[in-house]
């Protein structure tokens, strides 16, 4: 078996039987890629099937130079998933990353915006031109809603159910939630809609797709980090933001305001709440407001 097969095979059953997004999906097989640059750049003739422990771990070694512990780590993980498949379908009996640990790296705790720092950002944005009203609805529906960056430029008109105060979102794995939205974020999206949007000379292909950028087409990823550096910037924030930053700020704040863990779950559509417990990271202050608030002998 060649590379780029089992490498085809892989990715078909990450869609189809592990119901993973593309994004997902290319992030699993550059893993593998940078494994088969290796052995093409230092002409190594291993086949997926023979590959072993040893030539591994000199790849990993390699990288381990090239990048940090924790890429080093989504690395080995990822290699190590390719080869679980190969066991499972039975092209080979052992995985060559079985003994081979990743670096220990501790629990990053999100970067979070505070409330301040949000209204500086968005009062950057200059809304005398035409996408300002869209960039200001951009980042009021990332905060307000929690979205990853897919969520929102994937974000449909057809999904805005204003009226019943929620919007449908299409998470990871094509999973869909309803998330409720703010009659605050729902008067900007519906600025954009109404004063921009509505004049625009829209491609066939993006008809419902709601956020589109000037020649009527969706935004891109690359988009939407490039506007969010730029308004950062332009509100003299010196962190580091991306939009992934407003999604935690969105958890990060209503947790700090009481509201319950398990449902911070269900609106950011995280499978486990192990992954939310990442954001009970709040001051002892915040946390002893509670316990005088809430427990029975306050």
């Amino acid at each position: 078996m060649k590379w780029q097969q089992a490498l085809d095979d892989y990715r078909f059953y990450l869609r189809l039987e592990r119901g993973l997004s593309a994004n997902s999906i290319q992030n699993y097989g550059l893993d593998v890629k940078k494994l088969m640059k290796y052995l093409d750049v230092n002409g190594i003739s291993d086949s997926p099937l023979s590959i072993s422990e040893k030539t591994i771990q000199e790849f990993i070694y390699d990288a381990s130079k090239k990048v940090n512990a924790r890429s080093q780590s989504r690395l080995i993980s990822g290699l190590r998933s390719f080869f679980d498949f190969l066991i499972f379908e039975e092209y080979r009996k052992d995985n060559p990353l079985e003994l081979i640990e990743a670096p220990k790296i501790g629990r990053k705790l999100p970067d979070t915006l505070s409330i301040s720092e949000i209204d500086k950002i968005i009062a950057a944005i200059d809304l005398g031109k035409n996408e300002g009203e869209r960039n200001r609805a951009i980042i009021e529906t990332l905060y307000g809603c929690g979205l990853r960056v897919s969520e929102l430029i994937n974000l449909k008109v057809s999904d805005l159910f204003f009226e019943e105060g929620f919007i449908k979102v299409t998470g990871k794995g094509d999973k869909q939630r309803f998330v409720p939205i703010s009659n605050y974020t729902v008067k900007f999206i519906n600025i954009y809609k109404d004063e921009v949007r509505n004049h625009l000379e829209i491609s066939p292909a993006h008809t419902d797709t709601l956020f589109l950028n000037r020649r009527g087409k969706k935004l891109t990823r690359a988009m939407i980090f490039t506007i969010v550096r730029r308004l950062t910037e332009a509100a003299g924030i010196r962190k580091t933001v991306s939009p992934h930053t407003f999604r935690h700020s969105f958890a990060t704040h209503l947790l700090e305001n009481g509201a319950d863990l398990r449902a911070i779950q269900q609106m950011l559509g995280h499978e486990s709440i192990i992954t939310t417990e990442v954001y009970v990271h709040v001051e002892r202050s915040h946390l002893r407001q509670v316990v005088e608030k809430f427990h029975p002998r306050r």
